[in-house]
């Protein structure tokens, strides 16, 4: 059983990725992530007690990491070879706005798989063109 001390990570893959950067890009998506993950879990703590608070909260840092994400991508790739990672960051987000609505803690939870692997995929790719992944 984990412990109820430990929140649940939402973003994992997304914080991985942006890592210890040392580019402002890099570092303003994983603090975007780092903000987001907090609000998922007081989002999360919510559904699973059957409250309904802290869904604006959440959706509003999903914005804010959507448009950092975005930032750090650029704008011509964001819009032309990277239009199909923006749909599935956009489509993620809007999955995961339903299912704060509808209070349902397994489409929230498997649209954060979801969101996490769009936005890390973005990420990946951007550090990788310009050439700042480290293995």
């Amino acid at each position: 059983m984990p412990s109820p001390a430990r929140k649940p990570t939402f973003l994992p893959l997304t914080m991985a990725a942006a890592g210890n950067a040392d580019d402002e890009g890099a570092r303003a998506v994983r603090g975007r992530a780092e903000a987001a993950d907090r609000a998922a879990a007081d989002c999360w703590l919510s559904l699973v007690a059957g409250c309904t608070s802290g869904g604006q909260a959440l959706i509003n840092r999903l914005h804010d990491l959507s448009e950092a994400t975005s930032g750090y991508a650029g704008a011509h790739w964001w819009r032309s070879h990277g239009s199909v990672h923006r749909r599935r960051v956009a489509e993620a987000e809007h999955r995961i706005d339903d299912a704060v609505r509808e209070g349902d803690g397994a489409e929230f939870a498997e649209a954060f798989v979801g969101y996490d692997q769009a936005v890390a995929t973005v990420v990946v790719h951007v550090r990788n063109r310009l050439g700042k992944l480290t293995t």
